[in-house]
């Protein structure tokens, strides 16, 4: 996570949301885990007043784009979205769904 620059945290920070979102509710634990993902990546204020608006509206399918992400960063962003996904402790068919698809398209 250490090598992820300011714009790559902000894109893993909105992709992690987007799975939040995934089932159209954001659990307690998923909440926990961004929480704990905030201070992980030492996110700044604006940086943190952003993700608090993706758990408020989630990002647009517009604004995902796996092809933006980084060839040397795509392992981390499977790794962090599967542990999101998991968070809860349960796994929906829509989180499987989803994921499934991003690890097609970022692999």
């Amino acid at each position: 996570m250490d090598t992820l620059d300011r714009d790559d945290r902000l894109r893993l920070m909105k992709f992690i949301c987007s799975f939040a979102w995934a089932d159209l509710e954001i659990q307690d634990e998923e909440r926990d885990f961004i929480t704990k993902l905030i201070k992980e990546l030492d996110l700044d204020e604006a940086e943190q007043a952003q993700v608090q608006q993706w758990l408020e509206v989630p990002p647009t399918a517009e604004e995902l784009d796996p092809a933006e992400i980084p060839r040397a960063h795509r392992e981390i962003f499977l790794e962090t979205a599967r542990a999101m996904i998991v968070s809860d402790g349960r796994i929906d068919e829509d989180e499987a769904e989803n994921f499934a698809l991003f690890e097609a398209l970022v692999r």
